[in-house]
């Protein structure tokens, strides 16, 4: 595998990889590498409450993406509050030619403050932005059997990544296809303001991605419900403080569910995880 210790190799044709894969947490984190999320000790465990070693938790992702044949182009690793708080984002290479890769985001506190969880979503090759439709995600609670469960819960995720792919594939067709007049677009910027998907704030921002997209291929793309949604994960792009990368999954799951609806796509399968958070 392609990561930096301790890996295995898979021999696989070149993939396209994103330009840059953007992490930023909250208030107080920084980035750090592989090596010094493994060197973080987790606290004791008490009666009710079983932190997990952050090292733990990344060993069992790159295991199980090793399992499925998934192979990890970039990654990047951030702590927070002593140590006692990690989060990840990893970008896979996956078979077939598409405009887009998929893209892990994780995270664990032994502090109480979250489950360990990941979600799993895409990352458009143009523009590096991101976006977690929610249908493969999970979280676990720090209780006594989590390090027997958690596992099996990382391997269900990638198992479906194939099944994901696919109907994502169907998806942006969808969005490609349906074209979307000015007023239709300032419609659905105040069903995204009242979803919590934008903040009043930056309504104008994408709105002026709309009408003038920064990347020539959403240009091309005409007025498109495909241009809208980079529009919005253009703004959404976690770059700078307040665009949480955590955050965001919740966002763009409820952007997907308007244009969604908007481009008469029904994502019509169950991908959901055991303990789906």
């Amino acid at each position: 595998m392609n990561r930096p210790t301790e890996a295995k190799t898979h021999t696989k044709q070149r993939h396209k990889t994103m330009t840059n894969l953007n992490l930023i947490t909250h208030c107080g984190a920084h980035k750090v590498s592989r090596e010094q999320v493994v060197a973080t000790p987790a606290p004791e465990s008490t009666k009710t409450h079983t932190p997990i070693a952050h090292a733990t938790f990344l060993r069992n992702i790159s295991d199980k993406l090793d399992a499925v044949g998934l192979n990890i182009s970039q990654e990047v690793h951030a702590l927070s509050h002593e140590g006692m708080r990690y989060f990840g984002m990893m970008e896979v290479t996956t078979e077939g030619d598409s405009d887009y890769s998929t893209v892990l985001g994780f995270r664990n506190a032994n502090d109480k403050r979250f489950t360990a969880g990941m979600v799993i979503g895409s990352g458009v090759f143009v523009c590096d932005n991101l976006c977690f439709s929610g249908e493969i995600k999970f979280g676990r609670k720090h209780t006594p059997n989590i390090l027997m469960d958690l596992p099996a819960l990382i391997l269900e995720a990638f198992q479906k990544v194939g099944a994901m792919r696919d109907l994502q594939d169907g998806r942006i067709a969808a969005y490609r296809e349906t074209e979307l007049t000015d007023s239709q677009v300032n419609d659905l910027l105040i069903q995204a303001l009242d979803a919590n998907v934008i903040a009043s704030a930056k309504i104008g921002m994408v709105l002026g991605e709309w009408r003038t997209p920064r990347h020539q291929e959403f240009v091309d793309a005409g007025k498109t419900t495909w241009r809208l949604m980079n529009a919005f994960t253009e703004i959404l792009k976690p770059r700078a403080e307040g665009n949480d990368l955590f955050m965001l999954p919740g966002k763009t799951e409820a952007l997907h569910s308007i244009l969604d609806a908007t481009a008469n796509f029904n994502f019509g399968s169950d991908l959901s995880i055991g303990q789906a958070a």
